[in-house]
């Protein structure tokens, strides 16, 4: 974590795209179902009796980059939404992703693949997009080496109707993955004081900021971070402003 007094002329930079907003929790809402059929190369998964494909670019998510898994200290411990952990479900934590969104997971580097539901935040490292379970992680072949390369790409929820005489698939409305309410995490500190600091330096910034507590089971932590809007746009902007400004580990996460 940098110096927290960042020379006058960045301030100055930074406070003029960077005005006070609001903080109001904004449901994502629902897209509008699409109207174009599955493209038939595309392999449907069956979950929880459910069918669902991978979703495409223009209406999904889909990114690359470092994986990471969490288990044992984190066993039986509360999620971010409200559920108990259990490190041997097929799941992840994912730092903006809607709560409940199903993501095909593929380890780029033994080609293997697999299919996890979001129900966690984090990782709460700059260059990671995801931490999956124990079972998840193993299933990946990522537990050995602690990290793979990964692609993520959201899934969607599909129905079968009739249409001009033929069966097809089509996609069910899903949520907005672009919409939420956005914060930017610009530090985490063991020691409170360091927190409340950096809290007050937004604040003169103009900016609305928060100190979160988290426990991690063997040390407590103060998070600082800096609401950024409702929508992800926005909160990217934020959060390259912010690391122009001297927060190189500035990331975005949602509530």
């Amino acid at each position: 974590m940098k110096n927290i007094y960042i020379p006058l002329l960045f301030v100055l930079l930074f406070l003029p795209s960077c005005a006070k907003q609001p903080v109001q929790p904004v449901p994502p809402p629902l897209q509008h179902e699409t109207t174009d059929y599955i493209h038939p190369t595309q392999r449907p998964y069956k979950i929880m009796g459910k069918k669902y494909y991978p979703l495409p670019s223009s209406e999904g998510y889909i990114k690359t980059g470092v994986a990471s898994w969490y288990g044992g200290k984190f066993h039986g411990r509360k999620t971010s939404n409200g559920e108990t952990y259990n490190m041997y479900d097929k799941t992840a934590a994912h730092k903006t992703l809607p709560m409940n969104t199903y993501v095909l997971v593929e380890n780029l580097e033994n080609n293997r693949e697999m299919v996890v539901r979001i129900n966690d935040r984090g990782p709460f490292v700059k260059n990671r997009i995801i931490d999956l379970s124990l079972t998840a992680a193993q299933q990946l072949g990522v537990v050995k080496n602690g990290t793979a390369k990964v692609k993520l790409t959201a899934m969607g929820e599909a129905a079968t109707m009739t249409r001009g005489g033929k069966e097809v698939d089509r996609f069910l409305p899903h949520q907005d993955f672009t919409t939420g309410n956005f914060y930017v995490q610009i530090g985490a500190f063991s020691n409170q004081d360091n927190a409340a600091r950096l809290k007050q330096t937004m604040k003169e910034w103009g900016k609305q900021a928060e100190v979160l507590l988290y426990d991690r089971g063997d040390q407590l932590f103060y998070r600082v971070q800096v609401y950024a809007g409702s929508t992800l746009t926005a909160a990217k902007k934020m959060e390259q402003g912010l690391e122009q400004a001297g927060f190189d580990s500035a990331f975005v996460i949602a509530r």
